[in-house]
């Protein structure tokens, strides 16, 4: 398969898509990672002694 020309202009835009999706994706990771404390301190608290 042979590689494709992009103008420089599509090149700028597939960048900053790229960049975006990176964006989104470790906000998504942060949004996993602070939930999953909320719930473990949650459970951490309700346990009995």
């Amino acid at each position: 398969m042979a590689p494709m020309d992009l103008t420089p202009e599509e090149k700028r835009k597939l960048s900053q898509r790229n960049w975006a999706m990176a964006g989104l994706l470790v906000a998504f990771v942060v949004l996993v990672f602070v939930v999953t404390l909320v719930q473990i301190g949650g459970n951490i608290a309700q346990r009995s002694m």
